[in-house]
């Protein structure tokens, strides 16, 4: 995800009634709960009111992102977010940063795959102008052609910055590998001739085509009142098209995506380190195997020797390579999209004469998952999970980014109650029926980076994948 900032102000609130189509409330005991309506135009307005709250967050979650994208025009939706905030029709790009910044508030974006998100931090009273702007920079940006070709260079230097960060590069390769030829295979940021080449019109149709009512959620968290949301939605976003074929939010809008076994290797022998990801094909957000595949990742958690995180403490592959000083560092992720996803673990090394070691026991790890997890690990993983999911949902920014990606991505939002209870029903026998399910003897996306003379071929650690006996 990249994002872009500026700071926002205040305004009036004039509010025009529109009938709305559905409304109803997910509640979790006596706490906030989220209150959810459906516009005649297909636009979802969702919030979490805090009636203490002085501040709050409201935002507009699109699902659509460099997914949505060609090969031609990938990069678009990127160049769109730092279009939004160079004016609109009733205000310069000067005018806006003034109006923000005496506001006090904060305003934001940022392009994911699958997503874009715009939104807005202020005060309690400040929500109408917040909205205003919003709506103002997803509907009016003028989209200069002058301003078009200065942004050219700024997100060049940005791409810069991001090839220099070894993570982001191997997720970026491994992405392109695991989907090979499909839109989820691209960069969000594109291609640098498609930076220097992308057009007003591009920018102007892919607005057309994805910025539809149907495929946004307004949310609101914090110092909001739902009712009133709903009334600046109808007087803001009443006019945005619908999508020619609708789709709810959290079906399928994508042509389904085929994950492809395979690797791609960029070797510098100047580097200090290897960095390797492997992954498996991984679940979509609405699938049933979800919370036991994210319990899985948890078992394997996250170490890093220069945190001197204790292996003790951890899992058992954390413990294995400690002992053996196999690697600096590793992050197990379980990554979604609407109808896939990738799931495995990223390394990073010093030890270069080791890395066929690193590989088996990472590797033999996996396969004991789909024999014997115990009840202890599945337990740990558990608890720190829900800790995890729950601690981040700090602060009306938080709860906000929560709610529109739940809603964006399955169509509803569960309630952090609701999260802790399915976490909380994963069993061994669930975790090795999904490691048998999506581990056990399957086809693997690689990328690496630097030193990475001693990796083994595809074909040979594939082997070694299938042959392993715990």
């Amino acid at each position: 995800m990249y994002s872009r900032n500026l700071l926002s102000r205040v305004a009036r609130s004039a509010a025009r009634q529109q009938r709305s189509v559905r409304s109803f409330a997910t509640a979790h005991n006596a706490g906030p709960f989220t209150e959810i309506t459906t516009l005649s135009n297909g636009l979802t307005v969702a919030t979490e009111a805090n009636p203490n709250a002085q501040t709050a967050t409201v935002g507009v979650w699109i699902d659509a992102g460099s997914r949505a994208e060609t090969d031609k025009t990938n990069g678009t939706a990127h160049f769109l977010e730092h279009m939004a905030f160079k004016g609109t029709g009733k205000r310069s790009q000067h005018s806006l940063e003034l109006e923000v910044e005496n506001l006090g508030a904060h305003l934001n974006a940022y392009t994911s795959r699958e997503q874009t998100v715009y939104y807005a931090k202020s005060f309690r009273k400040d929500v109408p102008q917040a909205v205003d702007i919003i709506s103002d920079i997803l509907q009016n940006s003028k989209l200069d052609k002058g301003a078009i070709e200065r942004e050219r260079d700024v997100i060049l230097r940005e791409q810069q910055e991001v090839d220099k960060q070894q993570e982001e590069v191997v997720f970026d390769h491994l992405h392109s590998v695991a989907f090979q030829g499909q839109p989820l295979g691209r960069t969000i940021l594109g291609p640098k001739q498609n930076i220097l080449s992308i057009t007003r019109d591009d920018l102007s149709n892919y607005i057309q085509t994805n910025y539809t009512s149907d495929r946004m959620v307004l949310v609101g968290t914090g110092g909001v009142d739902h009712a009133d949301l709903v009334k600046l939605a109808e007087k803001h976003f009443s006019s945005l098209p619908v999508s020619s074929n609708p789709i709810p939010l959290g079906r399928l809008a994508h042509p389904k995506t085929a994950f492809v076994g395979s690797e791609v290797r960029v070797r510098d022998d100047d580097s200090p380190t290897a960095n390797i990801a492997i992954a498996v094909e991984g679940v979509g957000w609405s699938s049933p195997d979800y919370f036991p595949m994210m319990v899985m990742q948890s078992v394997f958690g996250n170490w890093d020797r220069s945190l001197g995180a204790s292996p003790l403490t951890s899992s058992r592959l954390s413990y294995i390579i400690s002992q053996n000083n196999l690697a600096n560092s590793y992050m197990s992720f379980s990554t979604s999209y609407s109808d896939t996803g990738l799931w495995g673990i990223y390394l990073a090394t010093e030890n270069l004469m080791n890395l066929d070691d690193l590989i088996h026991f990472t590797l033999k790890e996996w396969t004991r998952m789909s024999m014997a997890p115990t009840q202890a690990e599945v337990e740990r993983a558990k608890s720190q999970l829900k800790a995890a999911l729950l601690l981040s949902l700090d602060g009306t920014t938080a709860v906000a980014e929560d709610i529109g990606r739940q809603l964006v991505t399955t169509g509803r939002r569960l309630t952090p109650q609701q999260t802790e209870a399915a976490i909380d029903a994963v069993t061994v026998d669930e975790i090795k029926r999904v490691a048998q399910k999506y581990l056990w003897d399957k086809d693997f996306a690689l990328a690496a980076t630097g030193s990475i003379e001693g990796l083994l071929d595809y074909n040979r650690i594939r082997s070694d994948m299938s042959s392993m006996i715990f």
